[in-house]
């Protein structure tokens, strides 16, 4: 079928016009659109949209349901398969759902009815047409009065702009509508163009990430193509700037890479969410970590900008203001979270924040013009690394506000307990292990480590925190961060006898049964820590924290969902909600808090049974309790969001799993 005739999944020009200036013409009102895909250019996930609310919300019903799969594409390519996690949430303009498919086709559809508007389309070769959602599309108005009106997104390896009322390719931006996003210059260490954050539109400049810069998440060796932070003409597609995330010379930071390990160290890219101040004209974007993500011998000193969250002009590409969360990453403890904006009053004082959250559960809360931390971050001393070669940190940035929102390191008090046999079971298992507090470096299994088999690790580095965590309420200065507790152990080499087993070879073990693990590794090293499919460590394992960041403290936490609570070996002590491990992000509006439980099919979960759920729930913002939940078809895998229409509030949400098609499914209430 490669060389089958490319159809084209786009309605005639007429209707599509039709349809767009019929909705067009009714004047959205103050807060009812969602204009990006994390509501706003600040990702706080919130919309002050209150037609449903505490009284009714328990009327809730699902008003439309749309596959996230593109039959055209199936029929032309049937050896294809859409990609079960879909990533994107919608943004919503005009009364128009602009959003990506599985395949990654950005759609747009009918906020009332769910209805396709257009498809984007799609190339001739199967390599061509092959994509996967990122989290959400931006939009751009441009021309004289704004006519002229695009839809940007990355699909693929090309940021591509289309017309927003036919979905075809502006033919002026780059070449016939895309423009190349591959690192030509860093061949063969780039490899492929990978985004899954989708692009950021500020003034008239289109800002773009990347990530899997030839290494991947948690990449395991150390030669890799930096994924530099780049800014495009959103008119004509030219590149107008490029950020170095490793400094070259001459540039600031180049000296915080030891032994010239500048000159071949890769990722730091930003696969999460960036942010936007319009007013300033500052982009802020959440830097991850270096390779190789667990051993850093070869690469002494801090790492600039690794693990930082960096203040850009717009404008210029030029660096106004950074701040590392990490020095010398040896965890993968990336900037997961987008670097959230709102404002909060601390002291008396009004104070424009920006809040980063990281994978190891902290939430560090900055001034967003100037970096400067709301409250005092403490450089304390942490445990150094045993590792030959290893050139650890000696101190690691501790914010003193607000607490950490999940467990960090492990001790014996933090083992499963919920009978004296698990938790006889758990100490045997961990006796094994070193264990230590928050920053408790990775270690060689061996003589190196005492005999012992690793570190046990919490977080781990799929992170309490990524990039579902978060949403600010700006009425209340909240911040509710949503985690997940797991404990895997992280070594510096998998086995003495392993011919891999070299220091510039890292990963870690995963916590509980898995088949999803980071990287690649032969199944007789992937010895999952676990007894019987449970974590060694107690839960809540899925949680809501709710943190008042007007002073610093948290306010309430509850559990995400039962977890498992009905595993074999718990079933008959009557436990409380343990909490789902998983990745689902929020939506805050007006009083509440809607949250989902996650889904198998997103990446970096642990894959069992008990860590995700098929159920949403709509929790009291203030208090955590839960006052309305209903089954969906599937489990939640990006984020709701919400919008009016007609007179009427809709809530729209992803969902899939491995064994159910990924589709967007939206609730309002009765008429």
């Amino acid at each position: 079928m490669a060389n089958a005739k490319p159809l084209l999944a786009v309605l005639s020009l007429g209707v599509a016009a039709a349809t767009i200036a019929a909705v067009a013409a009714q004047a959205p009102q103050q807060g009812t659109e969602w204009r990006y895909f994390g509501g706003n250019k600040g990702f706080t996930r919130y919309s002050a949209l209150d037609q449903i609310n505490r009284g009714n919300v328990g009327r809730l019903r699902i008003a439309w349901r749309r596959p996230a799969v593109n039959a055209r594409m199936l029929a032309a390519f049937p050896d294809t398969r859409p990609n079960a996690y879909l990533r994107a949430t919608p943004i919503v303009i005009d009364g128009v759902l602009y959003t990506q498919d599985a395949h990654g086709l950005v759609i747009a559809l009918d906020g009332e009815t769910g209805r396709t508007i257009w498809e984007q389309p799609f190339g001739p070769t199967r390599e061509d047409a092959s994509g996967a959602s990122t989290r959400g599309v931006d939009h751009w108005r441009g021309g004289t009065g704004n006519a002229d009106r695009r839809i940007f997104a990355i699909r693929g390896e090309y940021l591509y702009a289309l017309d927003a009322a036919t979905g075809r390719p502006v033919p002026t931006f780059g070449t016939e509508g895309r423009v190349a996003l591959r690192f030509a210059d860093r061949q063969p260490l780039a490899g492929r163009f990978n985004d899954s954050t989708g692009p950021l539109i500020v003034g008239n400049v289109v800002v773009v990430t990347g990530n899997t810069a030839g290494a991947g998440d948690g990449g395991n060796r150390k030669e890799a193509a930096p994924e530099d932070v780049r800014g495009f003409d959103a008119e004509t597609g030219q590149q107008l700037w490029t950020f170095h995330v490793v400094p070259q010379p001459g540039e600031f930071g180049n000296e915080t890479w030891g032994n010239d390990s500048w000159k071949v160290a890769g990722d730091l890219g930003a696969w999460n969410p960036m942010t936007a101040d319009e007013e300033l004209g500052y982009v802020y974007v959440p830097l991850t970590s270096p390779t190789a993500a667990w051993y850093g011998g070869w690469r002494p000193g801090d790492n600039l900008f690794a693990n930082s969250v960096v203040a850009l002009d717009v404008k210029t590409g030029r660096r106004v203001w950074h701040f590392q969360t990490v020095h010398h990453d040896l965890w993968d403890w990336d900037n997961i979270g987008p670097p959230m904006l709102g404002q909060i009053t601390v002291d008396g004082r009004r104070i424009r924040a920006v809040m980063q959250a990281n994978k190891a559960a902290f939430l560090y809360v900055l001034d967003r013009t100037n970096g400067r931390p709301v409250w005092p971050i403490e450089e304390r001393p942490v445990p150094q690394s045993t590792v030959p070669g290893e050139h650890s940190s000696p101190t690691q940035p501790f914010p003193t506000k607000p607490p950490a929102f999940d467990l960090q390191g492990i001790s014996d008090n933090d083992l499963i307990d919920y009978t004296p046999a698990l938790k006889q079971r758990a100490r045997t298992i961990a006796n094994q292990y070193v264990m230590g507090p928050v920053f408790s470096p990775p270690s060689v299994p061996g003589d190196q480590s005492g005999g012992k088999k690793g570190t046990l690790v919490q977080p781990g580095a799929w992170g309490s925190a990524n990039w579902n965590t978060g949403a600010f309420d700006p009425e209340t200065g909240y911040y509710y961060a949503i985690s997940q507790t797991l404990g895997p152990a992280n070594r510096a080499a998998w086995k003495q006898t392993d011919p891999r087993a070299t220091l510039a070879y890292a990963d870690f073990v995963p916590a509980a049964a898995t088949d999803q693990p980071a990287s690649q590794a032969p199944p007789s090293t992937v010895d999952a820590i676990s007894i019987d499919g449970l974590p060694i460590i107690k839960g809540p394992y899925g949680r809501i924290t709710a943190i008042d960041l007007n002073r610093g403290v948290h306010v309430w936490m509850r559990p995400n969902g039962d977890g498992p609570r009905f595993h074999p070996l718990l079933k008959d002590l009557d436990l409380p909600p343990l909490g789902y491990p998983n990745r689902p992000a929020p939506l805050v509006t007006k009083t509440l808090l809607f949250l989902g439980e996650g889904s198998d099919a997103i990446s970096g979960t642990a894959g069992a049974d008990w860590t995700w759920g098929t159920k949403f729930r709509a929790y009291d913002k203030a208090t955590g309790n839960v006052i309305w939940e209903m089954e969906l078809p599937s489990g939640t895998t990006a984020g709701p969001m919400t919008y009016m229409l007609n007179g009427k509030q809709f809530i729209v949400v992803s969902i899939g799993a491995r064994n159910h098609p990924p589709e967007y499914v939206a609730l309002s209430l009765p008429n």
